[in-house]
């Protein structure tokens, strides 16, 4: 089990009370409606929302996006309703893992096929970041969606039926994508692990 207010202190660029004890509270809130999930461990949704809140608190983040980033793998994997998550936290939170979701979904249609064809898949991935960009009207999305896939990735490792699959979409998508929007550091880790797998 982790100490949240701990954690909360380390945390880069959250330095006021409110916006510490709102991540808490967030957090506090995942663990009592997932019970069973967060006793699976390090892979669990929960975990994963907090490694998430590390990568985007280096990044400056907002407290909804910070919030969004605890919940969203809980939301994805059906642990909790972004019904849940609205009454709860708000409008603002349930519309960042909304974005999120659906960029997830356009990512998993456009990428799901291998394309044989020399040259095609190389215009099929920059078609695809440009649809992911056109459908994020708010940026922190996209960040969101970096830090998951950044967290993907390193989760892999010893996942060898997985890697192939999760460092290709990595390459073709998120590390460009990281790259545009001008976030150098994540986007040499997202290119180092891929190259490696």
């Amino acid at each position: 089990s982790v100490d949240l207010v701990a954690w909360v202190a380390r945390l880069p660029n959250v330095n006021s009370a409110e916006h510490q004890d709102g991540l808490v509270a967030t957090a506090n809130w995942l663990q009592e409606n997932t019970e069973v999930v967060v006793a699976e461990g390090m892979n669990s949704p929960f975990y994963t929302g907090l490694e998430m809140v590390e990568i985007l608190a280096d990044l400056s983040l907002d407290a909804p996006s910070l919030q969004a980033a605890i919940l969203y793998r809980s939301v994805r994997e059906k642990l909790v309703s972004l019904e849940q998550v609205q009454l709860e936290f708000g409008e603002l939170v349930a519309e960042l893992i909304d974005g999120v979701s659906r960029m997830a979904a356009i990512t998993q249609v456009t990428t799901g096929r291998e394309l044989q064809v020399f040259g095609q898949a190389e215009a099929q991935s920059e078609t695809v970041r440009k649809m992911l960009v056109a459908l994020v009207d708010d940026v922190r999305v996209a960040l969101i969606k970096l830090a998951e896939r950044t967290c993907a990735i390193r989760s892999v490792k010893d996942r060898p039926d997985k890697r192939y699959r999760v460092a290709k979409e990595v390459f073709d998508i998120y590390a460009p994508l990281a790259h545009r929007l001008g976030i150098g550091h994540i986007k040499w880790e997202l290119e180092d692990l891929s190259f490696r797998y």
